[in-house]
């Protein structure tokens, strides 16, 4: 892969698909990954690995099963790894992923709304 910049909001401005993670950047054996988010997701966890949450604009809430996460813009949290969540938006949400290269967006749950990551 080329090394180059990478501008957030024009690769975030190339597609409208929600929920499907779009790769924007390699680093090592990880993934950036961008996604636009709303309604409610699936509950599911990575066994494997943590995933990382940062919000770009909107609001993303990550709900736990013992509570839940409300991230604003500039905020990140990280699901450390085998914690079920299920991430929802009320309003469109943008973010961005760190997960290791080969994570699947549904985790363990599967189903319908598995998404393979493409090149934005």
């Amino acid at each position: 892969m080329t090394t180059h910049k990478v501008n957030i909001a024009e690769k975030l401005a190339g597609f409208t698909e929600q929920w499907a993670p779009h790769r924007i950047a390699r680093i090592n054996d990880y993934e950036v990954k961008a996604a636009k988010l709303q309604g409610e997701f699936v509950w599911h966890s990575h066994e494997d690995t943590d995933e990382l949450f940062l919000v770009v604009s909107g609001t993303l809430t990550i709900r736990l099963r013992d509570g839940e996460v409300v991230l604003g813009p500039g905020e990140i949290y990280v699901v450390p790894r085998g914690v079920e969540h299920c991430p929802a938006a009320d309003e469109e949400a943008t973010i961005l992923l760190f997960e290791p290269t080969g994570t699947t967006n549904t985790g363990n749950a599967g189903g319908t709304r598995t998404r393979n990551p493409v090149d934005a």
